[in-house]
């Protein structure tokens, strides 16, 4: 029997969640097999069958005002330019509910950010970060040219070929509490989709563009709705299969550093522990999601 006929997704007014047909699925660890969704993520009026494109459609590169084809659970709010995708949301999100992506059409960035409602205690769902950025790096491979590396820094910078060109921030509720499932989360994202300055590719490592990097005609919407449809992918693998494989993809992703192995704890934080030492140093999550690596304040996008 596939997984599909194992479990099944429904999209209606409780949300996403699982069916089980009797006896098809055995126990499950109390950890990795707990899903995001065990209640809801996206919530929807209506009952929808979950379908998931990744073959990205080749298009010119995307205007501020072409349209953004979702997938039916998300809810697209569409932003000015000067307005902030992810502030917004968070704004939002208690009124509007999971499924809200709320987008900004700009011509260098794609900036979006989608409500989230998780069924479990905000220390366990912030993994949900996790499954976003994995969805997201899926979103930018699905344009990549061949052999371009899509990279991670732990835990929310993205890197193409080496060169920053964005990452990912969670929300939550500054009133909830870690023992408690948060009433939402917010994932936001930025990617640069072209270079501002008349810098060729390579000449500031640091930073890089869609565009620099062969990515072609592949815009901000191309990114925004193939981040939704990966999303919607990640989301039913946790369901099915547990965390424990977003986390291998996850880690998968990361950015190579010699001599070490990593694994994520129930609580989202990085266990690293290098070969030949004695111990093992923990990355805490919850504090590093405080701030954002890649962001720059000033410039209101990623680093340069």
């Amino acid at each position: 029997m596939s997984s599909h006929e194992q479990i099944r997704i429904v999209f209606g007014e409780s949300g996403i969640r699982s069916y089980s047909p009797p006896n098809a699925v055995g126990g499950r660890g109390a950890d990795s097999r707990r899903s995001l969704c065990s209640d809801k993520l996206l919530s929807h009026g209506k009952k929808w069958k979950l379908e998931v494109r990744l073959s990205p459609t080749v298009r010119t590169r995307s205007s501020i005002l072409e349209p953004v084809d979702l997938p039916p659970p998300f809810r697209l709010v569409r932003l000015r330019e000067s307005r902030d995708a992810f502030a917004r949301a968070i704004e939002i999100a208690e009124e509007s509910g999971a499924g809200t992506l709320t987008y900004v059409g700009r011509f260098d960035l794609a900036e979006f950010a989608v409500v989230l409602e998780p069924g479990e205690p905000l220390r366990t769902a912030r993994r949900a970060f996790y499954a976003a950025m994995l969805a997201l790096t899926d979103a930018l491979r699905a344009y990549a040219p061949p052999n371009k590396q899509v990279t991670i820094d732990w835990p929310d910078a993205v890197r193409v070929d080496g060169g920053l060109v964005g990452g990912g921030r969670l929300g939550w509720p500054s009133s909830a509490q870690e023992d408690e499932p948060p009433r939402w989360l917010v994932f936001g994202a930025m990617i640069r989709t072209v270079a501002m300055t008349d810098a060729e590719a390579g000449v500031h490592p640091i930073a890089s563009a869609l565009d620099q990097e062969g990515f072609g005609e592949a815009g901000a919407v191309h990114i925004t709705e193939s981040f939704a449809r990966h999303l919607m992918l990640t989301t039913e693998t946790w369901q099915v299969d547990g965390f424990d494989a977003v986390a291998r993809e996850f880690l998968g992703r990361l950015t190579d550093e010699p001599q070490i192995s990593r694994t994520i704890a129930d609580n989202g934080d990085l266990l690293v522990r290098r070969l030949g030492a004695d111990g093992t140093e923990r990355r805490d999550l919850r504090k590093c999601l405080r701030s954002s690596s890649w962001l720059d304040p000033k410039l209101g996008g990623p680093r340069r």
